[in-house]
């Protein structure tokens, strides 16, 4: 799998490369982390996990992870030199695409804390209260392969649309009741909106009740005016789509989030479901060509 400068592969034998995958966890987890040696080995279930190794252009392992039996993917491990270049990405396509060739519905992972938006960016959604593992704290995620994932939370909100943004090209669609206070006014929200507008976005807000994020004074609002270009409001304001209580967002990937009661964050998301993420366009449009424009929202000179 060339990229970049480097290529993943599937592991056939483990004892030929228990080499490769000691030296990229000893160097992150051992090294870097001061995770216990005897801990990270972990040498009775290693041998039965499938494992996945990157290698740079001169044949150096960079990075590695694994599945386990108990279709759990586990020790990512990237060196420090070559994050952020995709390695981890690729590491963690390789896992997905040789759990869904083994039929796995379902797979889980223990990300840790400062990791989470990694994998949420890929679909994974947090669950559960967080807790320390090898002294580092985690936090337990799950993705649901080839299926929705239901979003219990506003935490699981929060992945799902991380995960919607990420997968993103240059369409955002969201229908929002009062623009989602406790997600949508999260800093992390506002900051991967920015960025997503920044890049050449274009996000389109259909709104039941604009006059409530204008009182609470949403930080989406002022994100909108200072990239006008990027951002455009209507209101919701014939009786039959003020009715409908349900909330979504969608991009123009096949990422979407749902959910039936707008005031609830409860609901299900999936960054590659084609058919729904179709259809919720397809019913975007209609009320968004009957709603009236939120000149209301607009900075002043505008």
């Amino acid at each position: 799998m060339p990229a970049l400068g480097f290529r993943v592969i599937a592991v056939e034998d483990y004892a030929s490369a228990q080499p490769a995958l000691r030296a990229v966890r000893e160097a992150v987890f051992v090294r870097e982390q001061n995770v216990p040696l005897a801990l990270e080995l972990d040498a009775e279930r290693d041998p039965q996990c499938q494992h996945v190794l990157a290698f740079d252009e001169s044949g150096e392992p960079i990075g590695t992870g694994r599945l386990t039996p108990d279709r759990r993917i586990g020790r990512m491990a990237v060196l420090g030199a070559w994050r952020g270049r995709g390695v981890g990405e690729a590491l963690l396509a390789a896992l997905l695409e040789r759990a869904q060739t083994l039929g796995w519905r379902e797979v889980s992972l223990h990300s840790q804390a400062s990791a989470t938006g990694f994998y949420a960016r890929h679909g994974f959604l947090p669950f559960g209260e967080r807790f320390v593992e090898a002294g580092i704290e985690h936090v337990a995620m799950y993705r649901l392969l080839g299926a929705p994932n239901p979003v219990d939370g506003r935490e699981a909100a929060l992945a799902a649309l991380t995960g919607i943004l990420a997968q993103a090209r240059r369409g955002l669609w969201i229908c929002s009741r009062e623009l989602d206070p406790g997600l949508l006014d999260r800093a992390e929200a506002v900051a991967a909106l920015r960025r997503f507008a920044v890049g050449g976005g274009q996000v389109r807000v259909l709104l039941h009740d604009p006059a409530a994020p204008q009182r609470a004074l949403a930080p989406l609002i002022g994100l909108a005016q200072r990239l006008p270009t990027a951002f455009e409001f209507r209101a919701i304001e014939e009786t039959v789509d003020q009715n409908d209580p349900a909330a979504y967002l969608v991009n123009d990937r096949d990422g979407w989030y749902y959910r039936p009661l707008g005031h609830r964050f409860d609901g299900e998301t999936r960054i590659d479901g084609g058919p729904r993420a179709r259809q919720l366009r397809a019913r975007f449009e209609p009320v968004w060509e009957r709603a009236r424009p939120c000149t209301e929202l607009r900075a002043l000179g505008i």
